[in-house]
């Protein structure tokens, strides 16, 4: 079997990272954290630019028609630049649901506009009284020709320049609508809540918020599938920005051990220290071929359940000991906010705890592998030859 990736994804990723390179400095990052537009604009529009945004969308609205991988390979660049862009909101979390599900009139409204960088969609997905994504807490019910919502959402990404937030809600009869809400349409209120990254998200209440069933996704009968498909591919995407992460953090470790001098010759000869790397190592290949897998399984339409559990736990915790040796590796320059390597430790931790940390994930794969378990067959005990 061949692994690697086709000609056109490698020109892709070439191709990004070329423009991350080119845009994503240490003096922009620094502006950014300490002005009030975390927004990396000039990224977005080269990326724009370049056509990149739109490389996993359908042709028909401009896209690329690469799939998911595609996609994946530009959120790789994300996490190895640490680039304050909207990348995972917009394209994952709201553009491919919208581009899968959406009506004709809403992939016609939403997705050009996407693809040419004008605007930045995002997604609701998290809630304070209610852990797993899945199972909404925030309620719909019937309104004429429409829905009113009513609910909190936590940590919601982008949502002060988004345009419309993907809001799933569970309707009174158990079913589940995914609307495009306006996060500055009546009954809708934001506060600003402050990420371990220090990315501004927000809390969003919603107090008798009406939509339209023009602004439904799909309908309530196909809701949970659409939501199903939101939280996996937030799930992949989440895995394969710590891909980009880890392996930027390791490398920094390995440039500053075989450079940082003690006892007349480089750290990285000590063996503590080379075992402390290559476990971490060790780990960042299994947050990548883990992650790899849950994408291609996802863009190749199979059932990926237990390969985003096992993606998930290997980015919490495998993610979370390869940054955590790099920062220990580097002593107290770690640490020191004018080196570069915290911003990773702080992206790494943030996608661990997102969606759920490694124990949730192992708890998950152990709900699925019990449930594929109940549903065999029993085993029979072979006969045995009886005596003639």
């Amino acid at each position: 079997m061949d692994f690697s990736f086709s000609e056109e994804e490698v020109a892709l990723k070439d191709l990004a990272t070329k423009i991350f390179d080119g845009c994503v400095k240490v003096e922009d990052l620094r502006a950014m954290e300490a002005g009030a537009d975390w927004f990396h604009r000039k990224l977005w529009e080269e990326l724009a630019k370049a056509g990149l945004l739109g490389v996993g969308l359908a042709a028909d609205v401009g896209g690329g028609e690469m799939g998911f991988i595609a996609t994946a390979l530009l959120l790789e660049q994300v996490g190895r630049t640490v680039a304050p862009i909207p990348a995972l909101a917009t394209l994952v979390m709201a553009a491919l649901p919208i581009d899968r599900f959406g009506s004709p009139a809403q992939r016609e409204r939403w997705l050009p506009r996407v693809v040419n960088g004008e605007l930045v969609l995002s997604a609701a997905l998290s809630e304070a009284v209610q852990a797993d994504p899945l199972e909404p807490s925030t309620t719909a019910r019937r309104d004429g020709k429409g829905w009113k919502l009513d609910g909190v959402k936590i940590a919601v990404p982008a949502a002060s320049f988004a345009e419309r937030v993907l809001v799933p809600a569970t309707t009174p009869d158990g079913q589940v609508v995914v609307a495009l809400v306006d996060p500055k349409a009546s009954g809708v209120t934001l506060e600003k809540q402050i990420l371990t990254t220090l990315e501004p998200h927000h809390r969003m209440t919603l107090a008798g918020v009406r939509v339209d069933d023009a602004d439904v996704l799909g309908d309530a009968k196909r809701g949970r599938e659409i939501l199903g498909f939101i939280v996996d591919h937030t799930l992949a995407g989440l895995c394969i920005t710590e891909v980009g992460c880890a392996e930027r953090g390791i490398r920094m470790m390995a440039e500053y051990t075989s450079t940082r001098v003690q006892f007349g010759r480089p750290i990285a000869t000590f063996q503590a220290v080379a075992q402390r790397a290559g476990d971490a190592y060790i780990d960042v290949e299994a947050v990548r071929l883990s992650a790899w897998q849950a994408v291609w399984r996802l863009s190749a339409g199979l059932e990926s359940s237990e390969e985003l559990a096992i993606a998930k736990f290997w980015a919490a915790e495998g993610g979370h000991r390869a940054l955590y040796a790099a920062q220990h590796l580097h002593g107290g320059i770690g640490v020191d906010t004018d080196y570069p390597l915290h911003r990773y430790y702080l992206l790494s931790k943030q996608i661990e705890l997102t969606l759920g940390s490694a124990k949730v994930q192992l708890a998950r794969l152990g709900s699925i592998l019990a449930t594929k378990g109940a549903a065999a067959p029993e085993a029979t005990e072979p006969r045995r030859a009886q005596a003639g």
